[in-house]
This record gives structure tokens, sequence and C-alpha cells, in this order.
């Protein structure tokens, strides 16, 4: 009996195993489910994580790009506001050129119809130097005319002073400098032999030869003091003392302008550098 109760009881045993093993089963199943869930949460917040900082990444890139594109468009702007400056200026000189050629152009008609041309044409920086032209004393040529000069003579003086002109206009600089000379040995009483001189030293000027510009100017004060063409001269003569460093020398001679020749333009620009030496 005791053989009998003992194998019922492990039998009992044995059916149970299968029950627990089961039961364990599931449970180690849910565990491994939740811990897999958990996971998965955070990969999704990893993720979330990674995503919002690529986005910032994002963001911070399209901001340098544009603050780079920003730096390039302002420093092509300043590029292009120094060469429309360069333009400007050239512009500027070109046009106060062309005015003094014209001006000089309607001095000779003048002549040629027979009205005095007392004032003759300012330079490239003296367009204001008309105002005084009213006021001022005529033209003293260094040698008086023997006779008064007939159509031809007068025709002769403007063909002369074009063909100069237009040697300085095509900037052949030597040539119109003989042409000059000509022009004032012709006609030392032109009323255009002030502008002979005063191009002449121009003329130099831009073949650097600062020397001879220098002459040149100071010959045109010494011989036509009263023509419109003084002040402009003297300005010349500044910017030449100023080129070669002798600052003392121009600002006299610009203090000079103001005090001699007042309402002249070339006056207002000898004021505006002598402001501007000042800063």
């Amino acid at each position: 009996m005791r053989r009998l109760a003992w194998a019922g009881a492990l039998a009992a045993a044995a059916a149970a195993i299968p029950a627990r093993a089961g039961l364990f089963d599931d449970d180690e199943a849910r565990r491994r489910i939740e811990q897999i869930k958990q996971e998965l949460a955070q990969q999704g917040k990893d993720n979330e994580a990674r995503i919002a900082r690529l986005e910032e990444q994002i963001r911070n890139i399209g901001v340098i790009e544009l603050v780079r594109q920003l730096d390039q468009q302002n420093a092509e702007i300043a590029r292009l506001r120094g060469q429309i400056e360069v333009l400007n200026n050239d512009n500027q000189q070109l046009q106060k050129r062309q005015r003094d050629f014209y001006l000089d152009i309607d001095s000779r008609l003048k002549r040629l119809e027979g009205v005095p041309a007392a004032g003759v044409a300012p330079p490239p920086d003296a367009g204001a130097a008309n105002a005084n032209a009213a006021s001022a004393p005529p033209v003293v040529p260094a040698t008086a005319p023997a006779h008064a000069p007939t159509k031809e003579d007068q025709a002769r003086e403007v063909k002369a002073y074009d063909a100069a002109s237009n040697l300085f206009r095509r900037n052949d600089f030597p040539a119109a400098i003989e042409a000059f000379r000509a022009f004032v040995r012709d006609f030392p009483g032109s009323a255009l032999a002030a502008n002979a001189g005063y191009w002449i030293g121009i003329s130099y000027a831009n073949m650097k030869d600062y020397k001879r510009a220098l002459a040149a100017q100071e010959e045109v004060i010494s011989r036509y003091p009263q023509s419109p063409k003084a002040p402009d001269a003297l300005l010349a003569i500044a910017s030449l003392q100023s080129e070669q460093g002798d600052t003392g020398s121009a600002r006299n001679t610009l203090e000079d302008i103001v005090a001699r020749f007042p309402n002249s333009e070339a006056a207002g620009k000898a004021r505006t550098r002598l402001a501007q030496s000042k800063r």
C-alpha cells in the first residue's frame, strides 16, 4: 500500500511540472515584451532627439549660409560703389574738359562775329570764372598786334587753336604742346593765348613732367595776370605742388587764389581743399 501511495504521489508531481513550466514561460514572455516596449519607446525618444538636433543643425547651416551670402553681396556692393565713384570722377573731369573746349569755341565764334572776347573759357577746374569776366580788366597781350586782325587772320587763329585742341583731346600731349606753343608765337595778342599757355602746362602735367608744367603755369600768371585763366593756372600750380609733396607751398597758393580771385570757381575749389587739409 505504501508503494502504491508513493507511486501515486510521484505521478501527481510529474503532472504538475508542465503546468508550472507553462506559467513560467508566460511570465518570461511578458517580461520580454515589456522590455522590448521600453526599448522601442527609448529608441523613439532617441530618434526624436536626434531628428531635433539635425533640424537645428540644418537651421544653423541655413543661417550661416545666409550670412555668408550677405557678406559676399556687401563686398560686391562695396566694390561696385568704388567703381561708380571712379567712373563718376572720370565723367566729371571729362565734362569739365568738354565744357572748357565748348566755351573756347563760343569765344572764338564771338570774335568772328565781331564781339569782343574779354572773358575766355574757364578750365576744367574753373567753370564760374566767367562770373569775374565782366568786372575783370581785358586780357593784356604779351605783344600788341601791329594791326587789327582781318577776317582771314581770325579764321587762321581759330583753325590753329582748334588743331592744337584736337591734339590735346587725342591725348597726343607732345604734339599738343608744340601746337599750342606755335599758336602763342603766331598769335601773341590773341585772347586765347592765356588758354594756350594753360593747356601747355596741363599737357606737361599729363606727361608727369611736373617741372615744365609748373613753369608753364607760372608763365601764364606772369604774362596774363588779369586773364580769367589766371586763377585756374594758380589752382593747377597748387595741384602740382601738392603732387610733389610741397604741401606748405600748395596751401599758400590756394590762399593766394582766394585772396586774388575770391569770386572765381577756382577760389571755391581752393576753399574746399583748404578745409579738407585742416581735417
